[in-house]
């Protein structure tokens, strides 16, 4: 792996060395990089609300402005301020939407730092960002990330690959809170869907976190969903605000509306509410004109509310809820379209409900007077989520099964500011209670049978307990070193469960422990702290959840997935190294990172049929690796035009039972990202009311192929997935203190494609408008 690591960064070096000097050659003032914003229970922000990120007390190496003979910054503990303060008339400067490094982030450690110093690679989607890319879905706010792809199994699913995994291998937060639960599956799912993308204030992505920081399913990714918070300004008495915020789409033939109120008073209470009505039309898809059943309605409702105690104590009171109403998987039916030589499915119909709810009453403050800790966090939650699906065969039989998933969650977080070390320990625990149904009908619509259970075991429950310590030391003026550990325990308990072969009731109830561990540095390079070097061994860990050990259910098309109770742990560990940089005019992020797979539950034929399907169970047959690079850039060209890039490229090889054969081989994980990357370049008005935007995105075809790959005929044409090239410009406008207007088209030139393995290809050209209001 050194022979790897070490020509991949000397090419990145090579590469940012001539722009060094320019960036240098403007004067000390360029190599400056602007004072971070404060961030403790409440301090004034920049952004037209407050960020969750404003709500944690910030890391006291947060960077400050580099003098040219920089001082080490000593260890403080943050001071209490009142409420955060913000005047929403004043009309908001759009940023360049790109890596934004030295942006506060909190997810990498669970306290707020620079993104910078923090030694993760990070991606942040701000507030405006999702607006001014006029972003659908929280799965497609990933579209411009490197490392992602954003496979879509319909078009109300969404399933982020990130660094090769999926699904139940990325962990994803709402505000701190777990969105995983036991009956995510291991393909592409819908799941992050289920998070209305106009209710957040921002997004951040860890990639390869490892699990010591929030537990089991943290591979690929980590991703935190930060919800939109109170308006508060700092006169005196209520203040009352509102916002409207309109999308319109061609090529999806659908609107948006979002609305929301928030009253506050300042040092006493804020309260927000918003709710959010979308409508999807039909797909108008390039040489495949318009695809029938792609659309579907949707309606979010969210709430906060925050009172503060104190100073130094905020109570927040949070309630959530997503409803998606008939949303096809049309690739598995008659009305899928062939396109580049896919096969079309058979069945009639197969539609999907989905609905979710969450609340969470959360206590945070600070604390000086114990030896223990300095500031605490306590969460309660609560999540339910209601899945149903009908499907009608080509027979004319019905099938309707679905479940229901109450999850009770617990987090406590306690952070202790030391002399040179920085600690952060907690414990969560999430109890989830499953219930499971299936009920068949014959071709007449008479009724049949009622089936043992459903997609996953009935008369459920799985307990996920952890608890976890990390350390952040400054064993130097330049060095910093992450250190942290997480033990978890994990239990399956499931009362009904059918037997594949004999039909039977059957019942499973295992148990797991593991303990993990991570270990990170950052290193200053040069004096003026323009150069970060940085390195990391993480250790992840899953545990079998619901679906793993008793999912009987379709899976890939014409395969049917069965119990598989005996399942061992999935193990990875992660090692990754790279370089940020911030030279004021020029910022990049490259990295390489390796990751070892042990033990990876993936599915494997058993030779039988099932009602047509081919049977497939899961066993621990995955060892192998998955190894990549990325690279972003951004490039003030002049002071009114930001050129910016990113760029990534992926390969895996993991032993898998390819065939029904007992013989185990080496392929790529599934669906393998295409090697692929991004170029832009944006002009904002002298004024910073106008700016336009200029984005072409290319992606490699997709030929790397598993054998799994190669048998999804729906999704994946012969050959592998072609690839594409898409040429979008965007622009946007502060019409007035109040309102902005923002303005794209996408897929200019008609552009036929679909990431790889989707069930169905992307709109054509596609021209989006949205209207932002405040009042």
């Amino acid at each position: 792996m050194t022979k790897i690591l070490i020509p991949t960064l000397c090419c990145v070096f090579t590469a940012i060395s001539p722009h060094l000097a320019v960036a240098q050659g403007d004067g000390a003032a360029d190599a400056v990089s602007p004072p971070p914003v404060e961030s403790t229970l409440g301090t004034t922000v920049v952004e037209a609300q407050p960020s969750y990120t404003e709500q944690k007390p910030a890391r006291a190496e947060v960077r400050t402005v580099a003098p040219p003979t920089p001082a080490p910054a000593p260890a403080s503990t943050p001071a209490p301020s009142p409420p955060p303060v913000i005047n929403d008339a004043a009309p908001v400067a759009s940023a360049p939407p790109v890596m934004a490094v030295d942006t506060l982030v909190l997810t990498p450690s669970r306290v707020v730092e620079s993104n910078f110093t923090s030694p993760f690679v990070v991606d942040t989607i701000s507030e405006t960002a999702l607006r001014d890319r006029a972003v659908r879905s929280v799965p497609e706010a990933f579209e411009q990330t490197p490392g992602v792809t954003v496979q879509k199994t319909a078009h109300g699913q969404g399933s982020p690959f990130i660094r090769g995994f999926t699904a139940y291998h990325n962990l994803f937060l709402v505000d701190g809170v777990r969105l995983n639960n036991s009956v995510f599956r291991s393909g592409p799912n819908q799941y992050w869907n289920t998070v209305d993308s106009q209710g957040l204030a921002g997004i951040e992505l860890v990639k390869s976190q490892g699990s010591v920081l929030y537990g089991s399913d943290a591979v690929g990714g980590t991703v935190q969903a930060l919800t939109r918070r109170p308006v508060y300004i700092d006169d005196a008495g209520v203040h009352t605000s509102g916002r409207s915020y309109s999308r319109y789409a061609s090529g999806e033939n659908s609107f948006v509306q979002r609305a929301e109120y928030s009253v506050s008073e300042a040092d006493k209470y804020g309260f927000i509410i918003g709710g959010t009505y979308k409508d999807f039309g039909n797909i108008k898809a390039a040489d495949l004109g318009e695809l029938p059943f792609t659309g579907y309605e949707e309606w979010d409702v969210d709430a906060k509310l925050e009172l503060f105690l104190n100073e130094d104590t905020r109570l927040t009171f949070f309630h959530q809820q997503v409803h998606l109403d008939d949303a096809w998987r049309v690739h598995k039916t008659q009305f899928g379209r062939s396109w580049a030589g896919t096969t079309v499915g058979s069945d009639q119909s197969r539609v999907l409900d989905q609905h979710r709810v969450l609340s969470y009453v959360s206590l945070e403050g600070d604390s000086y007077s114990t030896p223990w800790f300095d500031h605490y966090q306590l969460t309660v939650s609560h999540q339910r989520q209601d899945e149903e699906q009908s499907r009608v065969r080509s027979d004319g039989r019905l099938d309707i099964q679905g479940f229901t998933v109450n999850t009770i969650g617990t987090n406590f977080q306690f952070d202790k500011y030391l002399d040179k070390t920085d600690l952060t320990y907690g414990i969560s625990y999430y109890h989830d209670q499953i219930e499971s149904f299936r009920d068949d009908f014959n071709a007449d619509g008479s009724f049949n049978r009622s089936r043992i259970q459903g997609a996953v075991g009935d008369d459920g429950s799985y307990d996920l307990f952890g608890a976890f310590i990390n350390s952040s030391t400054e064993l130097s003026e330049r060095l910093r070193l992450d250190l942290g550990s997480r033990y978890t325990y994990a239990r399956a308990d499931i009362g009904r469960v059918q037997d594949p072969t004999t039909g039977g009731v059957t019942s499973i109830d295992e148990s797991w422990q593991n303990l993990v561990g991570s270990g990170r540095i950052s290193y200053q390079l040069d004096e003026l702290d323009r150069v970060r070097l940085f390195g990391a061994v993480s250790q992840s860990f899953r545990a079998p959840n619901l679906s793993d050990l008793s999912r009987f259910s379709s899976a890939r098309s014409n395969e049917i997935e069965t119990p598989a109770p005996g399942l061992d742990p999935e193990n990875f560990v992660t090692y990754e190294i790279g370089v940020k940089t911030d030279f004021g005019k020029l910022s990049s992020v490259a990295s390489y990172y390796y990751t070892d797979v042990d033990g990876m539950i993936l599915r494997s034929p058993t030779g039988r049929v099932i009602d047509g399907d081919n049977e497939v169970t899961k066993s621990n047959s995955g060892d192998g690796h998955v190894q990549g690079v990325e690279l972003t850039f951004e490039y003030d060209w002049s002071d009114q035009i930001d050129l910016f890039g990113g760029f990534a490229y992926q390969d895996s090889q993991v032993t898998t039972f390819a065939t029904s054969a007992p013989i185990l081989s080496e392929e790529p994980l599934t669906r393998l990202m295409p090697t692929n990357g991004y170029i832009g370049a944006r002009w904002t008005s002298a004024d910073e009311r106008l700016w336009l935007e200029g984005i072409t995105r290319v992606v490699d075809r997709a030929d790397r192929l598993s054998t799994s790959d190669i048998r999804d005929t729906q999704r994946i044409p012969p050959g592998g997935t072609p690839g594409y090239t898409l040429w979008t410009l965007r622009s946007g406008w502060q019409a007035t203190d109040r309102m902005h207007i923002n303005a794209a088209v996408e897929n200019i030139f008609d552009q036929p494609y679909r990431a790889h393995g989707s069930g169905q290809n992307e709109p054509g050209v596609n021209f989006v408008l949205g209207v932002d209001v405040k009042f």
